[in-house]
């Protein structure tokens, strides 16, 4: 596909982030931009799924969340077991005074971009697929211009870049932004889960309709399971072509070190190894651990990925890239957002609701900028986009910190407190969140952190 040869901005992406960064340009009333991606459309994987209150409410302020929130499922709240008893819930519900969206959207990632992606569409928007930056140059006629060359030889010359591609973000490398763990003082990343294995399943037992939202926590472990939205197995037909049987579920379980690196590809076998060992037991296959009296298998595998638990942060969310000292304020502006800007564990589903926010609030923060340099110099306007990045950050770091959190909980050591106090770490834990658990004004904190409510 041919591509423009100039634009003001460069949107270098088209996941969640890249998507709702076009949407909420076109919001705020800007429209000259073009948006490419590496990937051809629907290589995206299934990953996160769900979307909390303030992401909605985000998408809400630029006219986006309401397609959204029907084609997911709403869950009022999430349960965090023992793989024999439930310990404590996280209310979701109990946000209803606070926001419209008193609930965790339930609809896997992949879903979302087709929604984002739609919804761009009726504007007119094209994204550019598949087409790689393969370099970045200074233009050789204006300093404040940048030339981006694609793999296959062509060249945007643009006044902005929005880096939307990815933690391995190639706009971002090119530009020297370092990328390494903050390294949060909130918990030692030694005793946290280092890697896990993702997949949507299929079983093989079709009265599994009571399973909920939910965590399970075991001596070193933790894993996940979700029942995804009927309208994603619509989603699936229309794409794949082939209709697929029964509700799905996304299984997400850790895998201690001890068992080696997880598999590139995860068979049937690796994925019912990991539910059985660490799993809810009414997913077990074992007739006698099952509750039921009955073994529940895995049916069919229709998606699955492995991922690292690590978190790093960008130096800077906003610089120039110039030959010279960006503080000059010359040469095209660079803006990293989503997962170009930050990552972490999944835990807590906060990772893509970060990026969302991110990018909405880019669009208006961009708006404002372009404007600004109609009528004053880029040492003022640039102060914009200055504060914006400041604050994004900030909030990067908090939600890194909650993760890092989250996941030291979820995967905590089975080992004594101390040698003087021979109690079971895990004990104590799950004896302190059933505690917890039984305050109503607890349940609703943690819904709140979740949310974002409170970090948007």
């Amino acid at each position: 596909m041919e591509l423009p040869r100039s634009t003001s901005v460069l949107i270098v992406g088209a996941g969640p982030t890249g998507l709702a960064t076009s949407l909420s340009l076109i919001h705020y009333g800007f429209e000259d931009f073009v948006v490419v991606d590496a990937a051809v459309k629907g290589d995206n994987g299934s990953r996160a799924i769900a979307v909390h209150a303030a992401t909605l409410e985000a998408l809400d302020a630029i006219g986006c969340g309401d397609e959204l929130v029907s084609k997911g499922t709403k869950t009022a709240k999430m349960r965090f077991d023992t793989r024999v008893a439930e310990l404590a819930h996280i209310q979701f519900d109990a946000l209803s005074p606070y926001t419209r969206h008193p609930y965790a959207l339930i609809i896997p990632q992949t879903f979302t971009e087709s929604v984002l992606g739609e919804k761009l569409a009726s504007f007119g928007v094209t994204v550019y697929r598949p087409h790689k930056v393969v370099d970045l140059k200074i233009n050789a006629n204006d300093g404040n211009l940048a030339d981006v060359v694609f793999d296959d030889g062509q060249v945007i010359t643009t006044r902005y870049i929005i880096a939307a591609d990815g933690a391995h973000s190639t706009i971002r490398t090119a530009v020297g932004i370092a990328f390494v763990d903050p390294k949060s003082d909130c918990t030692d990343d030694s005793g946290i889960l280092q890697q896990a294995a993702l997949a949507d399943v299929t079983f093989d037992a079709l009265d599994l309709n009571e399973l909920h939202f939910r965590g399970v926590m075991s001596p070193n472990n933790f894993s996940l399971c979700a029942c995804l939205p009927s309208t994603f197995n619509e989603y699936l037909a229309k794409e794949i072509g082939k209709p697929t049987e029964g509700k799905i579920y996304r299984i997400v379980c850790g895998v201690p070190q001890a068992k080696g690196v997880v598999p590139h590809s995860l068979s049937k076998e690796y994925m019912q190894t990991l539910i059985d060992e660490f799993g809810p037991l009414d997913l077990s296959s074992h007739p006698d651990v099952n509750p039921s009296g009955k073994g529940v298998r895995i049916k069919d595998i229709l998606w699955s990925s492995r991922f690292r638990t690590h978190s790093a942060i960008a130096d800077t969310f906003f610089t120039r890239f110039s030959p010279g000292d960006p503080s000059e304020f010359q040469g095209p502006a660079i803006l990293l957002v989503g997962d170009a800007a930050h990552i972490h564990s999944p835990a807590g589903g906060q990772g893509m609701n970060l990026g969302i926010r991110d990018a909405v609030f880019l669009g208006e923060a961009l708006a404002k900028h372009i404007k600004a340099t109609e009528s004053m110099p880029a040492s003022e306007a640039d102060q914009i986009l200055t504060e914006f990045v400041t604050e994004r950050r900030a909030r990067a770091l908090e939600v890194i910190g909650l993760t890092k959190t989250l996941l030291s909980i979820g995967g905590m050591k089975d080992e004594n407190v101390a040698w003087w106090l021979p109690v079971s770490k895990v004990t104590l834990r799950d004896w302190a969140l059933w505690m917890l658990g039984k305050v109503y004004y607890l349940r609703r904190e943690a819904a709140w952190s979740i949310s974002g409510l409170g970090r948007r």
